[in-house]
């Protein structure tokens, strides 16, 4: 992995660790739907305007439909399904179960592009998911009031985003190559707003949200998903979807560190540890040590296989 990628890398995890703080402020004002149709609406803006810059709309139209499943896969489908679960679980207990997703996209590749994973790599991305359940445990818990059955219903629905997130991270790479990362980013956004409007429509609060909610979702729609979503199909063209997908093992390092500077949340040891394996598991899963030969597959960058 180059340099700049490892900079993406560590970006998009200092992004989307601030995403969970916002999702909580704001999910409980606008409901899952909204929340999700206002985010991906400001970022599609945010992403077109990028292109209309550019002088490259017209590439939205190069792979229309394959864009749209995109959309509903990375964003429409996963971003409600994790709002809903904010509502029912604390943001530690929600970026726990958010560190599937990299075991999810790597099962994915493996049995359906049969993407070659080294031993050191599958032993990195378990240690990951250890390592962000040894940093957020003191964080995870219930939301006070939460039934057992919303509970259980937000469980299920973090295993159906993080797998969908597994799915388009693979499709992306298999079906979307060659497509520049600034309209994968915008066609998946335009795509989203377009499925969620006549739900968020339908749904949205009879109380106007706060002045605090809404800078919330208009960080998470600029900053969270905009600016994020770039980096990560940059990301995925460049090493590939494991890799890329690996992003999440830091975002609860970095959502403890802005709770400790925004917040004034305390640093402790547990979090110290938890820290250290998550940064050693990330080095095994992106192939930094042992060093990966080019041979090796998405990791290392190269070509995936559709059977």
């Amino acid at each position: 992995m180059k340099t700049r990628d490892l900079t993406d890398l560590l970006l998009l995890a200092a992004l989307w660790g601030a995403s969970f703080m916002m999702m909580r402020i704001a999910a409980p004002a606008f409901g899952p739907v909204a929340l999700v149709e206002v985010r991906v609406a400001i970022a599609a803006a945010f992403l077109c305007g990028l292109l209309a810059m550019r002088g490259e709309l017209p590439l939205l139209r190069a792979q229309p439909g394959r864009l749209a499943l995109l959309g509903l896969l990375n964003s429409a489908l996963p971003f409600v399904l994790l709002s809903f679960v904010t509502l029912h679980v604390t943001a530690g207990f929600t970026a726990i179960l958010n560190a599937l997703t990299p075991l999810w996209t790597a099962l994915i590749g493996w049995l359906w592009l049969r993407n070659a994973i080294r031993a050191p790599q599958w032993l990195g991305l378990a240690f990951g998911l250890v390592g962000v359940v040894v940093l957020m445990w003191g964080q995870a818990s219930l939301v006070p009031g939460s039934a057992g059955f919303g509970t259980a219903l937000a469980l299920v629905a973090a295993l159906v985003a993080t797998c969908a997130y597994g799915v388009a991270g693979n499709y992306a790479r298999a079906r979307l190559a060659g497509t520049p990362p600034l309209a994968m980013a915008a066609g998946s956004q335009l795509s989203a707003t377009a499925a969620l409007l006549l739900p968020a429509i339908a749904l949205w609060p009879a109380t106007p949200p706060s002045a605090l909610a809404w800078g919330c979702a208009i960080l998470l729609g600029v900053a969270c998903t905009g600016l994020a979503f770039l980096l990560y199909f940059r990301l995925l063209a460049r090493v590939g979807a494991v890799a890329a997908s690996s992003v999440t093992f830091l975002i609860p390092v970095f959502a403890s560190g802005w709770g400790a500077l925004v917040l004034d949340e305390a640093v402790t040891l547990q979090m110290l540890a938890g820290g250290a394996v998550i940064i050693a598991s990330t080095v095994l899963a992106l192939g930094l040590w042992p060093r990966a030969r080019p041979a090796d597959g998405p990791l290392a960058g190269g070509p995936h296989r559709p059977r």
